[in-house]
């Protein structure tokens, strides 16, 4: 066969052509950061392609490489999965199918490629780039293109954006997709939690994660899951009794329901697969309860991403074109993370080489450095885990004399999360000894309702009473936006009646302010010499001293939700256009975040 020499297309000075794929499994927020590419690429002066079905496309090549106008990925933010396809790649694997791949990218005049997918794919990128080189001397050598054609794009330039659901890439606090799952794995146990609690049953949930716990282990976290076993941190070698005596001890105290959630990679510390349904015996058999299985799968990857996710991926698609146009022959392959809530470059090989660390220390059963190997939060998070779910746990009570009585009270507006918020303080304090007092409809229902009968306003909270708060919205205290300086006599006669030791207040601005008024009057009150602290919760996320607020992410949700809707009947009608008010106390926050998640106009 005669060989064709092809020539690329003549690039104006400096211009570069971007090319973004999508490969290995679909996560809900892919679509956003390809839209980011591609809007950030044309608003810098270049041109923008997409390369369908993943790597598969890259080796086909034709009309699988197509260009991309500003209006092609309207309204991609809010549609899940990867709407430019990915694709499970054979040929690429090998250097046949990679020099098919090269060819491809030249005749299309691209020299630069932004993937974004899990470890697998940003390392089968890397090779791809690190033999580009010897790739195009091939190309040229077997004369399917002249050395003349192939001077401009003697370089290929990477840069990876990670999707993954599993959150399992190290060098990152969050992945593209992670957070949606997160919130479909939630709603799930809501739904199972109500017909749990109906017939007092048990269920065992396995959510995915072969070698990452983190989405068992932050469901547990956020839906109070009685047990969850982690691919990291395996549990004790009598693992069975101690499931079973904590589970136990949580029916023996009153609890209707029982969830356990297994990440699909669980084992125990000899790395023998522990099964939902071993769970599930185990339950059954040893304490006599109704258990079920219900396995998620792919509810988990599908559905549209959540507002963090489409922030995410649009911050991180943005800052991989600014990687690409400022990369040299010599810049190492970046990966785009995100760390402490900065978008941030890392070196793609080296969070690859950690992420496949973790698989090895677990294989060396080396849990420890599994743990360490996660980011900075993964162990806090778990020893959070275990401080709110393990009731009574030795070695955790304090002596007597140093536990106190722990006043818990909302000021303000009511925001998602408060009651999640007051749940773990309270299972925290009676793990350390402590005697959680809740002070019902804050600083006015404290002073006017404080001593009525039958039932007064200051309560001592059981472990019980709370249990089941972690996903109700709203208040279970109650809330108002009251301050102590509107009856401060009467503030502080509460506090010395009913023997406050300290002060934890959850909530927004109104909270900020009350508390800056019980420390000014000091001077002139025993009572308030307490410790005192606050936790944030405003929906506006206008308060100082922190980026997140509690209850600001779940307005998101809530607006992005009704956003979309309404953006369905806006497309619908050629001239409607709708104007939509947020929320957001002489904050833009809300309203900023909410464009960005859903492409507003303005």
């Amino acid at each position: 066969m005669a060989h064709v020499t092809l020539t690329p297309p003549d690039m104006p000075g400096g211009k570069k052509r971007i090319a973004v794929m999508t490969s290995g499994g679909d996560a809900p927020g892919m679509n956003g950061a390809v839209r980011a590419v591609v809007r950030q690429t044309i608003a810098s002066g270049c041109d923008a392609y997409a390369i369908y079905e993943g790597y598969e496309g890259l080796v086909q090549g034709g009309d699988m490489i197509k260009q991309m106008m500003w209006e092609d990925v309207r309204g991609w933010l809010s549609e899940g999965g990867t709407l430019i396809g990915t694709a499970r790649c054979m040929a690429f694997m090998q250097r046949p199918g990679r020099l098919r791949a090269a060819k491809n990218l030249i005749l299309k005049g691209i020299d630069a490629l932004i993937i974004c997918g899990g470890d697998g794919s940003l390392t089968g990128a890397d090779k791809f780039r690190g033999e580009w080189p010897s790739l195009v001397e091939e190309l040229v050598h077997e004369k399917e293109l002249s050395a003349e054609a192939v001077e401009p794009f003697r370089h290929l330039n990477i840069v990876g954006l990670v999707g993954s659901i599993d959150n399992d890439m190290s060098s990152t606090d969050a992945t593209i997709g992670c957070y949606s799952s997160l919130q479909r794995i939630c709603q799930a146990v809501d739904f199972i939690d109500a017909t749990a609690f109906s017939h007092q049953r048990a269920f065992v949930i396995e959510v995915m994660g072969r070698h990452c716990g983190w989405l068992a282990l932050m469901a547990g976290v956020s839906c109070g899951a009685d047990f969850v076993f982690l691919p990291e941190n395996p549990p004790s070698e009598n693992w069975e009794e101690e499931m079973c005596r904590i589970i136990q001890k949580h029916r023996e105290l009153g609890k209707r329901k029982t969830i356990v959630i297994v990440a699909e990679g669980a084992h125990d510390r000899a790395l023998n697969k522990i099964s939902p349904n071993s769970v599930k015996d185990l339950l059954s058999n040893r304490i006599g309860l109704d258990t079920r299985v219900t396995t998620l799968g792919h509810v988990q990857r599908g559905g549209t991403a959540c507002a963090y996710d489409r922030m995410l991926g649009t911050l991180q698609g943005v800052e991989a074109v600014k990687a690409v146009l400022e990369a040299t022959p010599d810049t190492p392959s970046p990966v785009i993370a995100i760390v402490e809530n900065k978008i941030v470059r890392k070196d793609l090989m080296e969070a690859v080489r950690l992420t496949k660390e973790v698989a090895t220390a677990i294989e060396a059963k080396d849990f420890a450095k599994a743990m360490s190997l996660r980011d900075a939060e993964f162990t806090e998070y778990w020893n959070a885990y275990l401080t709110t779910t393990l009731t009574e746990q030795k070695g955790m009570q304090l002596p007597e004399d140093k536990r106190m009585r722990v006043g818990i009270i909302h000021v303000g507006a009511p925001a998602g999360g408060m009651n999640a918020a007051t749940r773990a303080a309270v299972a925290y304090c009676l793990t350390r000894g402590h005697t959680p007092v809740a002070l019902h409809n804050g600083f006015t229902g404290l002073c006017r309702h404080h001593a009525d009968e039958p039932l007064g306003s200051v309560r001592e909270v059981r472990w019980l009473d709370a249990e089941n708060w972690a996903s109700k919205g709203g208040s279970e205290i109650g809330t108002n936006r009251g301050l102590p300086s509107e009856d401060m006599p009467g503030t502080a006669f509460c506090f010395e009646k009913y023997k406050l030791d300290a002060l934890f207040l959850v909530g927004g601005f109104e909270a900020f302010t009350a508390l800056s008024e019980l420390r000014k009057a000091r001077s002139e009150y025993e009572a308030f010499k307490i410790p005192m602290v606050i936790l944030p919760a405003t929906v506006s996320n206008n308060v100082p001293g922190t980026e997140y607020s509690i209850g600001s992410d779940t307005c998101l949700n809530a607006l992005i939700d009704y956003c979309d809707a309404i953006k369905q009947s806006a497309a619908a009608s050629r001239r409607r256009v709708f104007v939509v008010e947020t929320q957001g106390g002489a904050s833009g926050y809300i309203a900023t975040i909410a464009g960005l998640s859903i492409g507003a106009l303005a």
